[in-house]
């Protein structure tokens, strides 16, 4: 599982007919750097992933990738790498709240 800020969306008119109806968000991994554990360190990559939860830009979400991320999607048998399977209430590092989602 990966913590990620969502940065956008992503619209594809076309699609593979299973992803129908499937909202796909932009998002970037944040790393936890423990040399300053108080913040988050943007990853420098990005990454598509589907969101049947209702995530938005500027949230905090948790993502699966790979097969597993087709466990947590409607139909198994969907052509998706990558998706949410949370949204993040807080994140806590070292006794430290480093996210509140009320923030």
């Amino acid at each position: 599982m990966i913590l990620a800020r969502v940065e956008g969306a992503v619209v594809a008119s076309k699609k593979n007919a299973k992803m129908t109806g499937s909202k796909l968000l932009l998002v970037r991994p944040l790393l936890v750097d423990l040399a300053q554990p108080g913040q988050f360190k943007p990853g420098t990559n990005t990454i598509v992933t589907v969101d049947d939860l209702g995530a938005g830009e500027g949230e905090v979400v948790l993502i699966a990738q790979g097969s597993s991320a087709r466990l947590g999607a409607k139909d198994k048998d969907t052509p998706i790498d990558a998706v949410v399977i949370g949204i993040v209430d807080t994140v806590d590092v070292q006794k430290q709240l480093i996210y509140h989602a009320n923030d």
